[in-house]
């Protein structure tokens, strides 16, 4: 038969390092007690005082020890199996069982022990224990033994000490009991089966009564907890320490220490010293779940004659629910006192239309009860607030009749009336009514009178309070008119586009011509807006509509309208010229004159005048300088504009020294071309048959250029201001020459020579052995492979030239049939 114990809470016991050491169960006399039915599950941690030695406990003491106590209920067999929580083999328990029946002081020796070292014995796990197939009753220490010896034969009613001891580790374990012996039951929790919830909870009723502490009766739980249990006792403890040793129990009445708090209830049977532990929870309630009002904010009013005094009557209950957050009303009794200490005390209630003692701001004080139990309440407070109204002005809005219709109706834009109904406060906004009752609300931006004059009913609000105070605005249609005016200026601020920037007060003189002084003026873009005052201009206009537009001048009184007048404004053309141009002379035609004019587009010169920088004052003048000429241009309106016209210099080029560089006698004969000038050039090459060679291009460099006399052209583009030419050569001679007859390369002869250029060159032909075989004439048709009337062999010769310039080449050349 397999039987187990069950410690409540124990490991907490282990663990209060800091608690009297009798306190621990680390020593015989503080032994738990082993009873009941289920796993022990325990740590081991130190050891109280040294009460083992090796002449009785298998040669070692205690390292980190428990101890328990176990009372047979029945006789039979008694062993147990230790395991572990780590199954690490190093992980290494002891365990010393001494009895039956000595005490505590007087334990004599050691019936079983077992101190062997599961890793040193080689073991295969590390478990420990008594059990039916060992024979041995002691073993240890180190590797001697196997981890386990034999169980106890007890009988009923003997006690024995067990201790288990840690030398090596740090893992907690169980224990299971095995064998045929019993052990007393624990008593048990009735209230668990019963279904009784223990937990106390109860109204903070103890002043102060919001610190949430107050006294409560444990015993009421006793009954409960006992249910029909014999031979038990019921203690409290403050802490699961104290419950599982039994020490410093509270008693009642027991004012909570903190809240909630859980209180330990030790259940104890008085025969056999088994107990079993209970846990419930004391709760202080601190009144129903409420939260603190927002200011009670009201207007000051004439209901109790003066509007200005800060007292008003204020209707508490409107706050309830808002103090309730959305709880049950029913549920609460809600009333109100003008201290604090008359709420907890719930004395003088204040009427639920209460007419504020303290001006403009009070505190008072609301208690909110439960309905079924008047100890459950809580207070807060609450601001009551009386706001000042604001001040209110009467006032008088004058307006023009400029709709068309001289009727006395027109419309008014009654915001314009704002300063003088407030007092120009700031934070002030107003509403405006047709009617006294203030009902019928009416746009204060645009509002067509109905009657001149008119009232209109006025509320002036303090936008921060919201309070509201009245006043009346009288409406009236004005006779009066101003003048109209122009203002006209030329389109001269750079950009011919019809608008131009005006100065509005250029107008004011026409406007206020002949009328009483004092008079202010304010420009608008249409006349809805003079009406109604909206969208001032500033002073400096700039026309939206091109060339034409006309804005309108309201011409007030002390912000009453005076009359309208319209504003014309004009943007004038001017000359339409081409105001800029480049032209250019050439210098090569000097000192012939050129004409430049004003460039007037579309329209006839005669309607203008003229200003030219060289003093003329017609259409077109003579120049034969390059410069920068200016005419001013005036049309019939005055508005003037002026062009300028630079005269740039060309010419003709003019070849520098030296004029060319010539890379001949190459597989890629090269010009290049140097010439000076004001003008822009571009370059051609024609052979003496004029025929073009390389027509014109903005490079001066020629290139592939074939042995040959040419003519170097170069003209002036930038002004066609002219051609210069200039010959020149260019030195080759052929790698071969075939004397057939049949026309093609029949003679050998030096090319770019001519009787103009190196007509002094000598030739001379060399055969392969330096033989000299022909002298050539450079102007002549060239060698025809003949010497002496004997055509030569075919075969490479040699030629040496010497130019007339005196530059010399040497080189080769095949004669071929």
């Amino acid at each position: 038969m397999k039987l187990f114990l069950k410690l409540i809470l124990l490991i907490v016991v282990i663990f209060q390092a800091n608690r009297i050491k009798a306190q621990e169960p680390t020593d015989c006399i503080n032994a738990v007690i082993a009873c009941g039915n289920s796993d022990l599950t325990l740590n081991v941690n130190g050891i109280g005082s040294q009460e083992l030695n090796s002449s009785n406990t298998c040669s070692s003491q205690e390292n980190n020890s428990i101890w328990l106590s176990v009372t047979t209920l029945t006789s039979g067999t008694l062993g147990f199996t230790l395991t572990p929580d780590s199954s690490d083999i190093k992980e290494d328990y002891d365990f010393f069982i001494f009895g039956p029946n000595v005490s505590c002081g007087s334990i004599g020796q050691a019936i079983r022990c077992s101190t062997t070292n599961p890793q040193a014995a080689g073991s295969r796990g590390n478990q420990t224990g008594m059990n039916s197939s060992e024979n041995d009753v002691a073993e240890g220490p180190g590797e001697l033994g196997n981890n386990f010896v034999k169980w106890l034969d007890t009988n009923a009613g003997e006690t024995y000490f067990i201790v288990i001891d840690r030398p090596n580790g740090n893992s907690p374990f169980s224990l299971q009991w095995t064998g045929t012996a019993t052990f007393s039951e624990q008593p048990i929790d009735n209230s668990v089966s019963t279904g009784i919830v223990l937990n106390l909870k109860k109204c903070d009723d103890m002043s102060p009564f919001d610190d949430g502490f107050t006294n409560f009766n444990l015993s009421d739980n006793t009954a409960h907890i006992t249910g029909t249990q014999s031979d038990v006792i019921i203690t409290y403890h403050d802490s699961v320490s104290d419950a599982n040793i039994g020490i410093n129990s509270i008693d009642s009445p027991y004012i909570n220490e903190s809240n909630p708090q859980i209180i330990y209830a030790r259940i104890t049977n008085n025969t056999s010293g088994c107990f079993e532990l209970t846990e419930f929870e004391l709760n202080v309630d601190l009144g129903p779940n409420v939260i603190t009002p927002t200011d009670y904010i009201i207007c000051d009013n004439l209901d109790d004659g003066n509007a200005k005094n800060g007292r008003s009557t204020f209707n508490l209950t409107t706050k309830n629910n808002e103090i309730l957050n959305g709880q049950n009303p029913a549920d609460f009794n809600i009333t109100y006192y003008s201290s604090i200490i008359n709420a907890e005390n719930s004395l003088g209630a204040l009427p639920n239309s209460y007419y504020n003692v303290n001006s403009f701001n009070e505190e008072i004080f609301v208690r909110i009860e439960d309905a079924t139990n008047s100890n459950c309440r809580n207070i807060t407070s609450l601001n009551l607030v009386v706001n000042e109204i604001p001040d209110a002005f009467d006032a008088l809005l004058i307006q023009c009749d400029e709709d068309a219709i001289t009727d006395g109706l027109t419309i008014f834009n009654l915001n314009q009336a704002n300063n003088n109904l407030t007092g120009a406060m700031p934070g002030r906004s107003t509403r405006f009514y047709t009617d006294l009752a203030r009902t019928f609300e009416v746009d204060g931006d645009a509002f067509n009178n109905t009657i001149n004059p008119q009232i209109i009913y006025v509320e002036i609000i303090d936008d921060l309070s919201g309070c509201i105070n009245n006043s009346e605005l009288i409406l009236d249609v004005t006779a009066t008119d101003s003048n109209s005016a122009s203002l006209t200026s030329c389109d001269d601020d750079g950009v011919e586009n019809g608008l131009h920037t005006f100065n509005l007060n250029d107008a004011d003189s026409d406007i206020l011509n002949g009328l009483p002084l004092g008079l202010d003026i304010v420009y608008y873009v249409s006349i809805n807006d003079a009406i109604l005052e909206r969208n001032p201009l500033n002073k400096t206009f700039t026309n939206t509509n091109p060339y034409s537009q006309t804005i309108y001048a309201r011409v007030e009184n002390a912000n009453n309208c005076f009359g309208i007048s319209e504003v014309f404004l004009s943007v004038l053309n001017l000359p339409n010229i081409t105001s800029e141009d480049l032209i250019y002379y050439c210098l090569n035609n000097s000192p012939d004159y050129i004409k430049i004019n004003a460039a007037l587009l579309n329209d006839s010169p005669n309607n203008y005048t003229y200003n030219w920088s060289t003093g003329d004052a017609t259409y077109e003048v003579q120049i034969n300088t390059p410069g920068i000429y200016t005419v001013t241009v005036t049309n019939i309106n005055n508005c003037e504009k002026t062009r300028t016209i630079k005269v740039e210099p060309s010419n003709i080029a003019s070849f520098s020294s030296p004029p060319f560089k010539i890379i001949d006698a190459s597989e890629n004969n090269t010009i290049t071309v140097f010439v000076t000038g004001e003008g822009t050039y571009q370059y051609s090459l024609v052979n003496d048959n004029e025929d073009t060679i390389k027509p014109y291009q903005d490079s001066n460099i020629f290139e592939d250029v074939f042995p040959d006399t040419y003519t170097v052209l170069v003209k002036d583009i930038k002004n066609d201001c002219g051609i210069e030419s200039k010959m020149i050569s260019v030195i080759g001679f052929p790698k071969f020459f075939t004397p057939n007859g049949d026309g093609f390369h029949d003679t050998w002869q030096v090319y770019g020579i001519s009787n103009m250029i190196q007509p002094n060159t000598k030739i001379l032909i060399f055969n392969r052995f330096g033989k000299l075989v022909k002298e050539l004439n450079p102007l002549g048709k060239g060698w025809d492979g003949i010497l002496n009337g004997i055509k030569l062999i075919s075969d490479d010769y040699w030629f040496l030239i010497k130019l007339q310039d005196g530059r010399i080449y040497k080189n080769h050349f095949s004669l071929i049939y």
